[in-house]
């Protein structure tokens, strides 16, 4: 079985700049990996995620994202510190620190022993390609399926609407914000009425 690679390699700290997509499903993947295959994009593998995104105990670790990201179930992981976003022309920008764990479980329980607490827990598939010095990313969550362009960021707009895809529509909400927008919607719907049937 070939190994499988992460969107990119963990690697010290370094800034991200990205554009991120919502699309209306299957068929908009498919259009963009038509796209992908068109421009000569190769295809370095399809993984799954479980991300688990913490609040921390002080002020100044509030003001970072700290995300865990267990890969295919674990053992490994990936730990993710974000600093503020900043949006240049639209483009998402923030310095990353990003280390690999050898035991994403043994990391979750440090970090809660830490003060962390878990603000929220989302699953993602992602595959992942690489076109132009970016990486492109087709990811499907419980809420939606998206597209991500990250690279530098000269030339992520460029590569986005080669994709057809407008850098004008592109969604600031990172996925911790929207799957926790999801959860409370989900909370908020009305219940089933009493004795309907399906």
């Amino acid at each position: 079985m070939p190994r499988k690679l992460h969107h990119r390699p963990p690697r010290d700290r370094s800034v991200e700049s990205e554009l991120k997509f919502r699309v209306e499903g299957p068929r908009d993947h498919a259009r963009v990996r038509a796209a992908l295959r068109r421009l000569g994009a190769r295809r370095e593998g399809e993984y799954a995620e479980e991300n688990y995104r913490f609040q921390g105990p002080g002020k100044t670790t509030r003001r970072t994202t700290l995300r865990l990201r267990v890969l295919d179930g674990g053992p490994k992981g990936v730990l993710t510190a974000k600093g503020p976003a900043q949006f240049l022309s639209g483009v998402k920008v923030r310095e990353e620190t990003e280390v690999q764990v050898a035991d994403g479980h043994a990391t979750l329980d440090l970090l809660m022993q830490l003060g962390f607490q878990i603000l929220v827990i989302y699953r993602k598939r992602r595959t992942v390609y690489v076109l132009d010095r970016s990486n492109v990313t087709l990811d499907v969550l419980d809420f939606g399926h998206y597209v991500e362009v990250e690279g530098p960021l000269e030339v992520i707009p460029s590569v986005a609407r080669d994709l057809g895809l407008d850098p004008a529509t592109a969604i600031k909400d990172s996925y911790s914000v929207l799957a926790r927008k999801f959860e409370a919607s989900k909370k908020k719907a009305p219940p089933a009425p009493a004795g309907s049937s399906t």
